[in-house]
């Protein structure tokens, strides 16, 4: 056996490996990835291919393990590894569409997916160097750089087939927003969840508290015990729209600490995210985003960001904006990608019928998934919010298994999402 290394994943590339292919079994290998087989990587590969009936297989390397494949486990940066083997029986049966540029691996991994088993061998087959040692805060953009947006249109285009494929994929159909049964205190509530933000929760609480707008509006600060002086900033702010909210419990975290503000009786109309180290753009931020919920009526609207450093200066990629997202193709093209932009906005009737899974990554996405089900969700394409990359960040670096435990749930959500758009 050995390793073939295309020189692109082209559709016309990948046809003719395996067309070229001499064995049941093709090995494809990253010609940017130094690649050490173990001694029984080949045959080790092969057999489970052909135990398990699998069309896909892929396996940990020495220092790194990976995640098993699930059905949501769609997204075109899934982590297999610098070293795959693919049924070639199973891909010829599947078929290849010869139009792709990039997509044309990954568009034969979700067709392959579709009838055959992909499976991961939780043993380390080889060794590999590092293609890519950029931190994960650094990585975790590139699907939304300007620069890469062609690449994305395609695979967003591979993706759609395969949801509409097997079923899961969604008309641009929408339900109603219901109208309010309960009484709010106030039209809208930015929701600050906060721990240990004692650099930043000063700039984030003022640049909320100095919005301009004709209706009444609160800042919910939920801060999940904080042990350094975040706390004591808090209670020096003098305003009575400031609700610093302690939770009584102990086992909080982010989307633990949305529900403790979105429950609570202090909660607007409308709850609108403001994270703990990032800002507003400007004064008329609160009522742009307010506007735009209503004008739908919208369950859920999301802004877009910039990117900047500590000192709010601009870094690259610069403008985040998601135009990704279409009206009759976003709530399908976000199970594909890892978020849907910020800053999220929501109708608080709406979201209190969802609520927030108690996690600290995916929160978010988690809710944005079950709302698009069912709810059109409104965008706002131009910057209004300042999105702080520091050192502080809960992403910037992460650890490996923190990164794999964050992705394996996100396409578990994805799983559970698809799931239920297929029953439908």
């Amino acid at each position: 056996m050995n390793i073939a290394y295309p020189n692109d994943h082209s559709s016309a590339s990948i046809k003719r490996l395996l067309d070229g292919a001499d064995s049941d079994v093709l090995f494809l290998g990253d010609p940017g990835v130094n690649i050490e087989p173990g001694p029984r990587m080949f045959d080790r590969m092969t057999q489970v291919i052909r135990d398990a009936g699998a069309g896909w297989v892929y396996a940990d390397a020495v220092g790194h393990p990976r995640i098993d494949y699930q059905r949501g486990s769609i997204r075109d940066g899934f982590d297999f590894g610098p070293v795959i083997a693919v049924s070639v029986d199973a891909a010829r049966e599947s078929g290849i569409d010869s139009t792709w540029k990039w997509g044309g691996l990954y568009d034969l991994r979700l067709r392959i997916s579709e009838k055959h088993p992909v499976v991961r061998i939780p043993e380390p087959m080889y060794s590999a160097s590092t293609a890519d040692a950029r931190p994960t805060g650094q990585k975790q953009f590139d699907y939304v750089d300007p620069r890469n947006r062609d690449y994305q249109i395609e695979m967003e285009r591979i993706a759609t087939a395969h949801l509409k494929r097997i079923g899961a994929w969604l008309q641009s159909q929408f339900e109603n927003v219901p109208t309010a049964a309960e009484k709010f205190p106030v039209k809208a509530s930015v929701v600050i969840p906060v721990r240990n933000r004692e650099r930043t929760i000063l700039d984030a609480v003022r640049s909320a508290l100095v919005q301009t707008a004709d209706f009444d509006f609160n800042v919910i600060v939920v801060d999940n015990h904080s042990t350094d002086r975040t706390s004591e900033i808090l209670r020096a702010i003098n305003d009575s729209r400031v609700k610093h909210i302690i939770p009584e419990r102990r086992d909080l975290v982010i989307g633990g600490c949305w529900n403790e503000a979105i429950y609570s009786t202090h909660c607007g109309q409308y709850a609108v995210q403001l994270d703990s180290d990032d800002l507003y753009l400007n004064d008329a931020v609160l009522r742009r985003i307010v506007a735009e919920l209503g004008a739908g009526p919208y369950a859920m609207v999301i802004g877009s960001y910039t990117m900047v450093d500590f000192s709010l200066k601009e870094i690259p990629p610069g403008l985040i904006d998601h135009r990704e997202w279409t009206r009759d193709n976003g709530r399908n093209n976000a199970l594909r990608i890892n978020g849907l932009g910020a800053p999220r906005a929501f109708n608080t009737s709406v979201l209190r019928r969802i609520g927030f899974p108690n996690v600290s990554y995916g929160e978010d996405y988690a809710v944005a998934l079950r709302i698009s089900r069912d709810y059109e969700i409104g965008r706002i394409y131009e910057s209004v919010y300042l999105c702080r990359r520091w050192e502080g960040n809960s992403d910037s670096a992460l650890p490996l298994e923190v990164a794999n435990r964050y992705d394996q749930y996100k396409d578990w959500l994805r799983t559970i999402e698809i799931q239920a758009r297929t029953r439908r």
